[in-house]
């Protein structure tokens, strides 16, 4: 067959009966996973051992829910794996949430310090559409007050909604930090790549330096600022612990950069800042962005831990506060804020990633 055949024979769909036949299977398959399940649980209900093993009876759940998914992805029809893999990433944590509250409600777990999703999402709800008055700050900035507040006040009204909004106080530390390191870690990464004598001279000090807990040296980043109460020693940590950690990254990746591309690139005559641009950028771009991934995660980290400690605003401050007056909802709630500004902003890099590198879509 020639090659506008074979092509011609894979473009074509498969037939109905396939389909039927491929369709039957699936539901076969699914329909054993399913009773595994009950036979599993079901078995541990009957021996009265399912409370006292609850965490056993989660796991052979977890490893029959694996297996069925495996089976489902090995007969998803390319057109179907993008919903299918969606539908793995956030449907496993549905499950898991629904475990939590069967659980808790079952008397297994203590509800005072496991509350119930439901309850987590009804105090995540309540810090939302409420002020508090005590701190004078809310957990978005009450937008839905900008209409109203701008026509009384104008702009300066506005943004002291903003101001009082522990999600904008967090986000504005971690982005601002986060540029503030992130750039010139990019740049030592590279020097150090590309020159010997600049990594030998500074790879170990960066070693050094970079397992330092970073939480241990805000007081000394405090006493450096006029204002060691204000927002630099905050800021300055997260860049710090940004900055180290994006230019061992890539340091790692330029110098894991394969030789045939700078040889490539030096045949077609590019030299000095064209060779950098356009052969090292490019190819150290992956390690990069691994890098900045793991930056973001430890910039937001440091700054909920510095929020724990020292600050009046922000998601750390608003959870600590809510655990130190014994609100365990509330302070679930800001657990799950943290986890979803984690989520955010690693698919807007992921964005990001894309645009700056087409070549990889």
């Amino acid at each position: 067959m020639s090659e506008a055949g074979k092509l011609d024979a894979k473009a074509m769909p498969a037939p109905p009966g396939r389909v039927a036949n491929r369709q039957a299977g699936l539901s076969k398959e699914l329909a054993a996973v399913v009773a595994a399940l009950v036979v599993w649980n079901g078995a541990l209900v009957l021996l009265s051992l399912w409370r006292p093993l609850w965490w056993a009876a989660l796991i052979g759940d977890f490893a029959l829910i694996v297996m069925a998914a495996e089976r489902v992805g090995r007969r998803v029809a390319p057109a179907w794996r993008r919903s299918y893999e969606r539908t793995l990433a956030f449907g496993f944590p549905v499950l898991a949430l629904v475990a939590w509250q069967m659980i808790v409600d079952a008397g297994i777990l203590n509800p005072l310090w496991f509350p119930q999703p439901t309850r987590i999402g009804a105090a995540l709800w309540d810090v939302t559409v409420h002020f508090d008055r005590f701190s004078g700050t809310s957990l978005l900035g009450r937008p839905w007050l900008i209409p109203s507040r701008f026509e009384s006040d104008g702009w300066p009204g506005v943004w002291a909604l903003f101001a009082e909004s522990h999600v904008w106080a967090t986000l504005g530390r971690v982005g601002i930090g986060f540029v503030i390191g992130a750039i010139p870690g990019i740049l030592l990464g590279v020097i150090m790549g590309v020159n010997r004598t600049v990594r030998l001279m500074l790879d170990t000090t960066l070693s050094a330096i970079y397992v330092l807990p970073k939480i241990a040296i805000f007081p000394i980043v405090m006493l450096i600022f006029a204002d060691p109460f204000g927002e630099g020693p905050k800021i300055a940590v997260v860049a710090l612990s940004v900055f180290f950690l994006m230019a061992i990254n890539t340091m790692a990746g330029v110098r894991d950069i394969d030789p045939v591309f700078l040889m490539a690139g030096r045949n077609y005559g590019a030299r000095g800042l064209s060779l950098l641009w356009h052969v090292i950028l490019p190819a150290a771009m992956p390690v990069i962005f691994a890098g900045l991934r793991l930056a973001l995660g430890t910039a937001l980290i440091v700054i909920i831990s510095i929020e724990f400690l020292r600050a009046k605003q922000g998601v750390g401050f608003m959870t600590f506060y809510y655990w130190e007056v014994l609100n365990p909802e509330k302070m679930y709630a800001g657990l799950v804020v943290v986890m979803i500004l984690g989520v955010v902003l690693t698919y807007g890099l992921q964005w990001l990633q894309q645009r700056l590198m087409p070549w990889q879509r």
